[in-house]
């Protein structure tokens, strides 16, 4: 029985696709061998025939027939009248070869023997997804999740090994249940108890990277080059491209006809905006592309300090700092220059307005509300037209315009 489950821990090993087979019959052969060594001193005069296509094997011991009473080394040797025993027709000088039955090792030698070649086989598949994983560092992957835990999500590849994609590593609108498919980019393998653990990442920039070249078959033959990627995940992300061929724009390759290109990836970011930007050398070009949307004025450079100073109209502002500000942090990460933003109030009389709300206590409410009814919300837009054009827009009488302008004109001619 114990030889019976000593081949059954082999033809798991024969099992276990990931390991290359000269080394499986390596392994194999050195835990036979160091039975051998236990049981008879000596692994010289044996022979362990591993046959790797069917879990089997076959241990053959030499030994050379020799006179009666001649043998000088028992291994190696035997005389004429026992190797007839074993069949009549021999002769001296003849090599006799003898099959070992693993029996005849013990019960105890070959659960030892089992337990060595399980642990051997072990480390080998550990090593062989150590390597396999180490190997698809930066590649994309889909995986099934197994299971979904508070700080991490188990995923299992098609051949069942265990895959980590830890909460840091998800989208924050990452919602994911049991048995769907997702896909992400292999970060590293990390060793934990001898043990390897796979950790994915959906976050990071190798994942937008990976997902622009299945969709882009320009990138992926090498025609346009990703430059940097900079992303504040689910939220917003910046890709800087170029192209090699004059040819195609790399910008319009990127994004397809009518989005058709970027919008499967951003579905799969969870709605993430992607602006794609053209590369230059030109610093003060690519830190106005990297504001997009926004639109620039002006803009002071400090090289050596890497700092910029970028003047906007106020309208411009809001869209160049972003929401949270992410779109001024992605675009100082894009370019490597620290951006400051300023107001650009050149050509403008004043360089301030009040809202109307602010004048209740002096402007009935209803008046109020009807000049915001025809788009006038703050002091000036009130002042810049003329009282006829408000006469004509409004259903004030013309002593209520006069003045509420009245009022308005005070409260500038205060400050």
């Amino acid at each position: 029985m114990a030889s019976i489950n000593l081949i059954e821990a082999f033809r798991d090993f024969k099992d276990a696709e990931n390991i290359d087979r000269p080394t499986m019959m390596k392994v194999v052969e050195d835990v036979f061998k160091t039975l051998l060594r236990k049981k008879f001193g000596s692994d010289e005069n044996f022979d362990v025939i591993v046959n790797a296509e069917k879990g089997d094997l076959e241990i053959i011991r030499r030994r050379m027939i020799v006179e009666d009473g001649q043998v000088e080394d028992p291994l190696s040797q035997i005389g004429y009248s026992d190797a007839t025993k074993i069949e009549p027709d021999f002769e001296v000088g003849e090599e006799l070869y003898q099959e070992i039955d693993l029996y005849d090792f013990g019960r105890r030698a070959i659960l030892a023997a089992k337990q060595t070649l399980a642990s051997r086989i072990s480390d080998l598949k550990k090593n062989a997804l150590a390597k396999k994983y180490g190997d698809r560092t930066g590649d994309i992957i889909s995986a099934e999740v197994y299971q979904v835990w508070k700080k991490e999500i188990l995923l299992l590849d098609e051949e069942g090994n265990e895959l980590i994609l830890p909460k840091s590593e998800q989208i924050p609108q990452d919602y994911f249940k049991k048995g769907e498919s997702i896909r992400a980019v292999v970060k590293k393998v990390d060793m934990k108890n001898n043990s390897p653990v796979i950790i994915l990442s959906r976050t990071s920039p190798e994942f937008l990277a990976k997902l622009l070249e299945i969709e882009v078959p320009e990138i992926f033959d090498g025609l346009i080059v990703i430059k940097k990627i900079v992303r504040d995940p689910g939220e917003r992300a910046k890709v800087a491209v170029e192209s090699y061929d004059d040819r195609i724009d790399p910008v319009g390759a990127c994004v397809g006809m009518k989005g058709s290109r970027i919008h499967g990836i951003v579905r799969e970011l969870k709605n993430e905006n992607i602006d794609v930007i053209n590369y230059t050398s030109n610093i003060q070009l690519l830190i106005q592309r990297s504001l997009t949307p926004a639109k620039i004025t002006s803009m002071e450079l400090d090289n050596e300090g890497k700092h910029a100073n970028v003047y906007l109209k106020p309208d411009q502002v809001s869209l160049a700092i972003g929401r949270r500000g992410v779109n001024i942090k992605l675009a100082c990460e894009l370019t490597g220059y620290e951006i400051d933003v300023y107001r650009d109030n050149e050509g403008e009389v004043e360089g301030f307005d009040i809202d109307l709300d602010e004048f209740s206590d002096e402007i009935d409410e209803w008046v109020i509300d009807e000049l915001k009814r025809v788009g006038c919300d703050t002091a000036r837009s009130v002042l810049d037209l003329t009282a006829e054009e408000l006469e004509r827009r409004t259903d004030l009488e013309k002593e209520t315009i006069a003045e509420v302008r009245k009022v308005l004109k005070e409260e500038f001619e205060k400050e």
